[in-house]
């Protein structure tokens, strides 16, 4: 049997428990309910099997747990989406989404690189990714 892993007493079991049952985000759910699973003793293997996640992956949650705290399992690909540095100010949000709703300048529909191009144009930027427009079109569109 694989020795059990040591998992520093930042949070109690019980703390645990109500941090993976309070997440909102799915990916840190399943993190803290590993890790709820081995402070109770089970082995990394088997709280990794039972929350679906990668057994290498899962010995990284822990050891970064260890390592780190509680900040450590928060989803670090939702906080660098949300601290992405805007393109746009509010009003030139604004004026884009009110663009949106009608067709694109070409009659055609909006699409990534026309959202990307309106935005250096509108910007002065010499270049803006395709991605970058695709990104504004989804969350503009949705508001």
């Amino acid at each position: 049997m694989p020795p059990k892993a040591e998992l520093q007493t930042h949070l109690t079991v019980d703390e645990l428990k109500t941090r993976y049952r309070q997440a909102d985000d799915i990916s840190e759910v399943r993190r803290w309910q590993l890790l709820h699973l081995v402070a109770q003793d089970w082995t990394i293997k088997q709280a990794a099997q039972a929350v679906d996640l990668n057994y290498d992956y899962a010995k990284e949650i822990i050891r970064r747990y260890n390592h780190a705290g509680p900040d450590a399992i928060k989803n670090r690909q939702q906080q660098r989406h949300s601290s992405a540095r805007s393109l746009l100010t509010d009003d030139q949000q604004q004026e884009l989404q009110k663009l949106l709703r009608e067709p694109a300048p070409d009659g055609g529909d909006w699409s990534g690189p026309k959202v990307a191009q309106w935005i250096a144009e509108k910007t002065g930027r010499s270049h803006v990714w395709p991605q970058r427009g695709w990104d504004y079109l989804k969350r503009l569109s949705k508001e």
